[in-house]
C-alpha cells in the first residue's frame, strides 16, 4: 500500500498549530515571536498531549507537552489542568482573593489563561466544573497561608506540579456518585504521563520537567554557527543522578531491584511521573480503592503489583525547573515528547530548525511588485517559486522535523519510501516503530530580547 506524496502531507499535517503574538501593547513587547506545533499519533487514540497558553492575571507565556503512557487519560487531564496549578501559583495575593470573591458571589470569574488550542484538542467537559473546585481549594490553601504567597518562579511550578498530582490520587479517593466522573478519575489516576512545561516572561525562561520529554534551545552563534543548549535531563534508569535519588529514598536492600531491565521496578520507563498510583499507593490503598470499582478491566486500568513493592513511593511528579536568562543570539526552543528524541539527537533537531529558517528567509517572494499586478505576472511569479521548491516546504516546522524524525535513513537523509512505508503501517505495527510524536518549537523575538539589555544596562 503506496501513500502519494500528498496523502503523506495530508496525515503529517493532520494536526498543525501555528500561532503568531499579535502584541497590541507596544511597551512590553512579547519576547515571544510565535510557536508552532504538531502531533503525530502511533497508539490509536495518541496518548500524547500538548498546552499552550497566555497568563492573563501574571506576565507570561506557557508551552507544555505531555507524554500519556497506559492510556491517555492522565497526560489530558495534566495538559488541560497544570497551567492553571502553575498560574494560580504566581498570582498576588489581591488577585487571589479578587477571584475568590467573585466566584463567592457567584459573579464572573477573572479569566485566568487565553488558550491556544487546536480544534482536535479535546477537553474532559464533564469534569471541568469539578477540577474548577479543586482549583479552588488550591488558591483557597494560598490564600490561608498567612503571608503574601510570594513563590518564586520556580517554588510556584514545582509546588504547582506536586499539588496537581496530591489532587489527582484524593480524587480518586474521595467517593463520587456520579459513575462517570468516578471511572474518569481512575483512568486519570491508574495510566500516567510526564510532563515538560516552559514558562517565558520576558528575558526569564524557566523549564520544569518532570519524566523523559525534552526542551533543547536553539543557538545561533556569533560566528554564524548554531549550537545546542539542553535545558532538561531525562529521569529515567540511564542517568546516574536519578539512580542516586531513588537509591537515597529506598533502603541498601532494594538497591539491586529498583531498576530492572532499565526500567523503575521492572514496569516504567521514566522515574518520573504523574498518576500511575500503582507505584505510588501503599498494597492496601490500592486494593481498597480498586476492589470498589465495578468494572477494572473495561476501564483498561493496569492491575499489577510488582513482585519487589516494599518501600513506596517510587515514584514522584516534583519537576527539576531550569532558569536560563535568554539572550539575543537564543532563536528558538523545541519541546517534545521522546517519541522525536528517540529519533533525532538534539544536534540534528537544532540543525534542523536553523537550516528552515535559513530556507524559509531565502524563499520569501521579494515584495518589489510591477504595478499594476496582472495575472499574468502573479502567475510567473509562482512558477518561479514552485521552481525553487517552496510547494515541497513544511511551512510549519514542526511538521518538518516530525517528517525527518519518520522518514530519515541511517545516513540522517529523507527517505520517501520509508516515510511512506512508516505512515501505512497499521495501527497494531506501527508503536512496534515509532512513539507518538508530539513537537512545540517556539521563536523568540531577538529584537525585544536585545532592547531589554540596552534598557537595563
Amino acid at each position: 500500500f503506496q501513500l502519494s506524496p500528498s496523502q503523506i502531507n495530508d496525515i503529517l499535517r493532520a494536526r498543525e498549530l501555528s500561532h503568531k503574538i499579535l502584541d497590541l501593547n507596544s511597551k512590553n513587547t512579547n519576547s515571544v515571536l510565535r510557536f508552532e506545533s504538531n502531533q503525530l499519533a502511533s497508539n490509536t487514540p495518541i496518548e500524547d498531549r500538548r498546552s499552550a497558553a497566555t497568563c492573563l492575571q501574571t506576565r507570561g507565556m506557557m508551552f507544555g507537552v505531555f507524554d500519556g503512557h497506559a492510556g491517555s487519560a492522565c497526560a489530558q487531564a495534566v495538559s488541560e489542568r497544570l497551567l492553571h496549578y502553575i498560574a494560580v501559583s504566581l498570582m498576588s495575593r489581591q488577585t487571589l482573593e479578587e477571584i475568590e470573591l467573585a466566584v463567592e458571589c457567584m459573579k464572573p470569574v477573572l479569566p485566568i489563561l487565553q488558550w491556544h488550542k487546536h480544534p482536535n484538542d479535546i477537553e474532559y467537559r464533564e469534569v471541568t466544573s469539578q477540577y474548577f473546585e479543586n482549583l479552588r481549594v488550591y488558591w483557597q490553601h494560598l490564600l490561608d497561608l498567612d503571608a503574601e504567597p510570594g513563590f518564586s518562579l520556580e517554588e510556584a511550578m514545582i509546588c504547582a506540579f506536586k499539588r496537581l498530582d496530591s489532587d489527582i490520587s484524593l480524587e480518586v479517593q474521595a467517593p463520587q456518585e456520579n459513575e462517570l466522573m468516578r471511572n474518569i478519575a481512575l483512568q486519570v489516576a491508574f495510566s500516567g504521563a510526564t510532563a515538560c512545561v516552559a514558562h517565558i516572561d520576558g528575558v526569564h525562561l524557566h523549564v520544569a520537567n518532570t519524566g523523559d520529554c525534552r526542551a533543547v534551545l536553539g543557538v545561533h552563534e556569533e560566528d554564524g554557527t548554531w549550537s545546542t543548549l539542553p535545558l532538561t535531563r531525562d529521569h529515567n534508569a540511564f542517568d546516574e543522578f536519578e539512580i542516586r535519588r531513588l537509591k537515597k529514598e529506598h533502603p541498601r536492600s532494594e538497591e539491586k531491584t529498583l531498576f530492572v531491565n532499565d526500567r523503575l521496578l521492572g514496569i516504567l520507563m521514566p522515574s518520573r511521573a504523574f498518576g500511575d498510583m500503582q507505584l505510588k499507593w501503599s498494597k492496601e490503598l490500592q486494593h481498597s480503592v480498586l476492589e470498589n470499582t465495578c468494572d477494572v478491566e473495561a476501564l483498561n486500568i493496569y492491575q499489577y503489583v510488582p513482585p519487589n513493592y516494599h518501600t513506596p513511593p517510587y515514584l514522584t511528579a516534583e519537576p527539576e525547573v531550569t532558569y536560563h536568562k535568554l539572550r539575543g543570539k537564543d532563536k528558538f526552543l523545541v519541546i517534545a515528547s521522546d517519541g522525536l528524541w528517540e529519533m533525532l539527537s538534539n544536534e540534528k533537531v537544532v540543525e534542523l530548525v536553523a537550516g528552515h529558517l535559513t530556507e524559509l528567509n531565502t524563499q520569501k517572494p521579494q515584495l518589489a511588485f510591477e504595478k499594476p499586478v496582472n495575472l499574468g505576472y502573479m502567475h510567473s511569479l509562482l512558477l518561479q517559486r514552485k521552481s525553487r521548491g517552496i510547494a515541497s516546504v513544511d511551512q510549519n516546522i514542526a511538521t518538518h522535523l516530525i517528517r525527518n524524525a519518520v522518514g530519515s535513513n541511517e545516513y540522517g537523509e529523507m527517505d520517501q519510501e520509508k516515510l511512506a512505508a512508516m505512515l501505512a503501517l497499521p495501527e497494531d505495527l506501527a508503536r512496534m516503530y515509532r512513539d507518538d510524536i508530539t513537537v512545540t518549537v517556539v521563536y523568540f523575538n531577538s529584537e525585544t530580547i536585545e532592547n531589554y539589555y540596552r534598557n537595563n544596562e
